[in-house]
């Protein structure tokens, strides 16, 4: 197996004994050769210094002075983000714990009105370079292709059963090629099974292509019910929350939800916690929610100690949808009930439920990403 996404600096790391990530001064240098930080043709000479001493030494102290000497108001914004975020993991012991700080803040940062936020991007280059170290030396390529809804966008195409991913910038990057491309536009159908014009759609069989093109970002990932590429999904995800917390859970897709008595629910997306939210509150899911809604999941802790009590042995459920909410107009599909029976009282860490019954109304279950999913506007109600 190759040493696949060296676009993510993870060679510029180094491993603690306890097999977590810490920067090096290498990987700081990384930052700084990103077009958004190397100083244009035009830049003056301020920029120019200050940007070659933090190529010398990227651990050194950038003063409002230094600042206030450049020209461009920009070249400010982005050097004060910048040194903002290099702090961070400057004073952190390692990787995950910059991660779990910007989620899960202590109480000081969570009252300190002058740290900056942490840019999109920097979220998501967290969340690649964390993902190839968990992914390891000996990864299934279709697990490795699933993690990419970690970090990279992708647009979703519902398509005779089939639910496909395509990275999103992939798909635009075509687009400015040819106005009138879409995801269906990239694939055509044989017998019944969707293969690729420009973009291959991986399978246990092709897997292995993707060490070829692995930043490339150019595979379609097939995540409807029962599909390979979705259960490489749930066991990424099973990797992810060992890797933070030393928690062993098993996570499974469900096509619905028939817990007579829910308690605990995780949204994995803005869209599928509305959707849970909804539930919650004993109102009934819209269509267009249900429309947006694309995989539903069953996480069970194998060691029920480390659960709240009130939830103790009691199933997760877990949902992920796309965000477009202009495909749910153009469909044709309609919305089964979706609440069975009254709501019960009965209040987990997430939510509650009782009776209810989630699912798609043509009883599958698919899949959106966690960067986000978008719905291909060119194939909306196929």
């Amino acid at each position: 197996m190759p040493d696949f996404w060296r676009d993510s600096g993870y060679h510029l790391l180094e491993e603690t004994p306890e097999g977590r990530l810490t920067i090096s001064d290498d990987f700081l240098r990384a930052y700084l050769i990103r077009p958004e930080m190397r100083p244009p043709q035009e830049a003056c000479k301020a920029e120019r210094h200050l940007h070659a001493d933090l190529l010398d030494s990227p651990r050194m102290a950038v003063t409002q002075e230094r600042l206030d000497a450049l020209a461009d108001p920009d070249a400010i914004d982005n050097y004060r983000v910048w040194t903002a975020y290099r702090d961070r993991l400057l004073e952190a012991e390692t990787l995950e714990e910059v991660y779990m700080g910007i989620f899960a803040p202590d109480d000081r940062a969570a009252n300190d009105s002058d740290i900056f936020p942490v840019p999109p991007i920097f979220i998501d280059h967290l969340s690649h370079v964390i993902q190839r170290h968990i992914l390891g030396e000996e990864a299934d390529p279709l697990a490795v292709r699933a993690a990419e809804l970690f970090f990279r966008e992708q647009k979703v195409t519902l398509r005779e059963g089939q639910i496909l991913l395509a990275d999103s910038d992939t798909v635009e990057m075509y687009a400015t090629q040819e106005s009138t491309v879409s995801l269906g536009n990239l694939l055509a159908q044989s017998e019944g099974q969707a293969r690729s014009l420009e973009l291959d759609v991986l399978s246990r069989e092709n897997a292995d292509i993707y060490w070829e093109r692995d930043t490339r970002y150019d595979t379609v990932l097939r995540v409807d019910f029962g599909s390979p590429g979705l259960d490489a999904l749930c066991r990424t995800l099973e990797k992810w929350v060992a890797h933070f917390l030393d928690i062993e859970v098993k996570i499974q897709p469900i096509p619905e939800i028939k817990d007579e008595s829910w308690v605990w629910y995780v949204g994995l997306d803005a869209e599928s916690t509305g959707l849970f939210n909804t539930l919650y509150r004993g109102q009934e899911a819209s269509e267009e929610q249900m429309y947006r809604l694309l995989c539903l999941f069953r996480a069970e802790f194998s060691d029920s100690s480390v659960m709240l009590p009130q939830v103790a042995g009691r199933p997760v459920y877990m949902a992920l949808s796309m965000d477009d909410p202009a495909a749910c107009a153009s469909s044709r599909r309609t919305c089964s009930t979706i609440c069975r029976s009254r709501p019960g009282h009965e209040q987990g860490h997430g939510g509650r439920g009782d009776g209810h019954s989630v699912g798609r109304p043509d009883g599958r279950a698919d899949l959106g990403p966690l960067a986000g999913v978008h719905d291909d506007p060119g194939l909306a109600g196929l």
